[in-house]
């Protein structure tokens, strides 16, 4: 770990050839390393998630989060984006997948980039996840309670979060997932049908679920955050991109 890092707002490519913003923070030492595509919620480009940004850099990766948001809403808050975004029905996959695609090529771009990519999501983000997984040759995946998967979001909920089991064949790395045994987006039994077919195809993947936890219990600044949780939780994030990305 080494504290020493650079952060900043930058300009990337993503789906289409659209210019979109992004937060990025790397180490400022030489060494080769990994890159992390952060996938945010559904609340948005918000600073806690610009924060598990930083946090990759401290630990040795470069990491880049996309404001997926910022077609529709540029400059907005996050709050605000993230009302709009969802009347309109929440972010195409096609465009979630090229704006993945536009980020893991940046971080490769990079001085030091050792050429593996590596994506995390959280929420809505670990249903995102998932799917670039499915879509996009990466090293490793990380699904932190992403809703979605295996069914189709409920009434209310915006209309891209539609289930995307059928595309489990298609995974392309190892994947981790962190769950809340107390959650039901996604719920115990609908991560068992993940795991499952996962198991049934030979994907590479380990799941855990955390008792006493629901959703969002990695969210510091929340009343779902769970601390034991979410400090192993983190822990095997690390050792997870450590054996996937190094």
């Amino acid at each position: 770990m080494n504290d020493a890092i650079r952060a900043e707002t930058v300009t990337m490519t993503g789906h289409g050839g659209d210019e979109i913003e992004a937060y990025l923070a790397r180490p400022l030492a030489d060494t080769p390393r990994g890159g992390v595509v952060m996938i945010h919620h559904m609340p948005g480009y918000d600073a806690a998630t610009k924060e598990m940004v930083r946090t990759f850099a401290v630990n040795g990766y470069a990491a880049l989060c996309p404001n997926l948001y910022a077609r529709e809403a540029p400059g907005a808050s996050p709050d605000d984006a993230s009302a709009f975004v969802r009347s309109q029905g929440g972010v195409p996959d096609e465009r979630l997948v090229g704006d993945v695609e536009g980020a893991a090529a940046y971080l490769n771009g990079l001085d030091g980039a050792n050429g593996k990519i590596g994506v995390i999501g959280h929420c809505s983000g670990g249903r995102h996840a998932f799917l670039a997984a499915c879509s996009l040759p990466l090293d490793a995946a990380v699904d932190c309670y992403g809703a979605f998967v295996v069914d189709d979001a409920p009434e209310g909920m915006p209309k891209a979060m539609r289930a995307i089991l059928h595309l489990a064949p298609q995974l392309s790395c190892p994947l981790l997932g962190l769950f809340g045994a107390d959650d039901q987006y996604p719920s115990p039994a609908q991560v068992k049908i993940l795991d499952e077919e996962l198991t049934r195809l030979g994907k590479a993947h380990e799941f855990h679920s955390y008792e006493g936890a629901g959703h969002a219990f990695f969210s510091v600044d929340r009343p779902a955050y769970r601390p034991a949780a979410a400090v192993d939780g983190w822990q095997k994030i690390f050792d997870f991109f450590g054996r996937t990305l190094n």
